[in-house]
């Protein structure tokens, strides 16, 4: 689409441009019959002199498209993949419940050993991963580049579980709380068993308070310290730098939090570490390889282009053009007044 400027000049101006043109014209035609269907086509199109105002087409300005387009069907599709990543974790752990040694004791653990059991501290581990759970999705809620981060976050917690469904499922250890209950064995197992299991425990978000949660052997590694990692992460990445209050209190509580299940007896000590590391590794690593196009091709000098999730990384991230902006607006579009008084912070 075009728009018009309109030039004010003086007649004689006017008059001195178009014998101007008309002798460009002449000697044009006599030139070449190319170069004369040119100036025609620019002498219609772009100077029209009516009544000493000469208005000239301007063609509008080329605008690339959005550099963070939000691709809603990729948002979908990521949730769809977190989901059955975390049914997949939950049956392994319906499995995994069938093999747990019955009689053993704990395994000797410097942490747990050095402090008594106490068994409320599982409970108020879960409320924090509630609280802190609610506060990170307002937060990815009011985002300028919501599909963005929210996209991120299900891909990585799908490769998170993924991840753990293959390492509580090949490594049993014995239960760390000995009083902690652990529903009966079944005599007899089904492929529909383990599903309704995993179900049962997915419907409570893998949480113990609920109820949902009454089987054993998902220690290695560790879920709550995983969301926990997740949850200050999100809020350290996508939050301006001047709220660094905020970053703090979500760091204290996560630590908080982590110690709460440990001095229950939820996880042994190397559950934790292991679930912290590989978290943290895994959101570095992606978020380099978003933030740097040339790591988004495969080639012999991007070894990073080896790692078996890299196809899924190149599927989500591919039009994403470079590192996401720390910007917030009014998620809905009513009231409008209420978007222009965010703070629109890029640091």
């Amino acid at each position: 689409m075009s728009k018009e400027y309109v030039i004010l000049v003086p007649k004689e101006t006017e008059d001195e441009e178009l014998s101007s043109a008309s002798d460009h014209h002449d000697g044009a035609h006599s030139s070449s019959n190319g170069a004369t269907n040119f100036f025609n086509a620019t002498a219609t199109s772009a100077v029209n002199a009516v009544n000493g105002l000469v208005k000239i087409q301007m063609p509008s300005p080329h605008r690339d498209e959005p550099r963070f387009p939000p691709e809603k069907v990729k948002t979908f599709v990521a949730l769809a993949f977190a989901l059955i990543s975390a049914l997949v974790n939950t049956t392994s752990l319906a499995m995994v419940h069938e093999r747990v040694p019955q009689n053993d004791p704990p395994l000797p653990d410097i942490f747990l050993d050095s402090i008594p059991v106490q068994q409320w501290g599982l409970e108020v581990s879960e409320i924090m991963i509630i609280c802190m759970n609610y506060f990170t999705v307002v937060t990815i809620i009011f985002h300028k580049h919501r599909h963005i981060v929210f996209r991120r976050l299900f891909v990585i917690l799908g490769f998170l579980y993924l991840y753990r469904s293959v390492t509580i499922f090949v490594t049993v250890l014995p239960v760390a709380n000995p009083s902690y209950y652990c529903s009966p064995k079944s005599n007899s197992t089904t492929p529909f068993l383990f599903l309704e299991r995993g179900l049962r425990i997915l419907s409570g978000l893998g949480m113990s308070i609920n109820g949902k949660h009454t089987y054993c052997g998902d220690y290695i590694f560790s879920g709550h310290t995983m969301v926990l990692v997740l949850c200050y992460l999100v809020t350290a990445e996508y939050t301006s730098r001047r709220w660094w209050i905020l970053h703090w209190i979500y760091a204290i509580m996560s630590t908080v939090a982590v110690l709460m299940v440990l001095i229950a007896r939820g996880h042994y000590t190397i559950d934790c570490i292991i679930a912290y590391f590989i978290t943290t590794r895994l959101w570095y690593i992606y978020h380099t390889m978003a933030n740097n196009p040339n790591l988004k091709e495969s080639g012999p000098h991007n070894h990073l282009s080896r790692i078996w999730w890299f196809p899924i990384f190149q599927y989500f991230e591919g039009n994403v053009g470079g590192t996401v902006p720390r910007q917030y607006e009014w998620p809905l579009p009513w009231p409008r007044r209420w978007g222009a008084k965010l703070p629109q912070r890029t640091s």
